[in-house]
């Protein structure tokens, strides 16, 4: 009953006792912010949520690669769309911001389809940058999913040792 974490929670539902007597002093405020602390002993139960930082720790080298082929495959079709159907598009395709819209769309494969290219050039571009879009999802993916795997595991190596 003296524990740590029982008394975190004996503070934290006490403002909720306290309430009832109609008192809104600053204390019984400063009390309800300790509930969050409540949250903190969930971490001690989740094994695999060191198990997920752990991956991204270990892989944050790939990931911060594939952030950048990212955005740099963003910005080289927003460019070439721009260059190909800005003329014909103003509204849509009128600036490379404004391009950057449709690549992120199609890069990210969520296709909205509410600015589409109308040349032939920009169909063809748009189908290399939604194929080229897969592997902008696989690739992450795949990393996250190796270290996971990785850290789970070490953690069964762990327990076996």
């Amino acid at each position: 009953m003296l524990k740590f974490t029982s008394l975190i929670d004996l503070f934290a539902l006490l403002p909720l006792f306290l309430g009832f007597l109609g008192s809104e002093a600053f204390l019984l405020r400063l009390f309800r912010l300790i509930r969050i602390m409540r949250l903190a002993k969930l971490g001690r139960f989740s094994k695999a949520l060191m198990a997920i930082i752990d991956a991204l720790r270990d892989r944050k080298y790939e990931l911060a690669m594939s952030v950048v082929i990212a955005s740099v495959l963003l910005l080289v079709s927003s460019t070439l769309l721009y260059i190909v159907e800005g003329d014909g598009q103003q509204g849509a395709f009128g600036s490379i911001p404004r391009a950057m819209w449709w690549s992120i769309a199609t890069l990210t494969t969520v296709g909205y389809g509410d600015v589409v290219p109308l040349t032939g050039i920009g169909r063809i571009l748009s189908g290399a940058t939604a194929l080229l879009g897969i592997g902008l999802i696989a690739m992450p993916t795949g990393i996250l999913a190796s270290a996971f795997s990785d850290a789970l595991q070490r953690e069964r190596q762990r327990k076996s040792d």
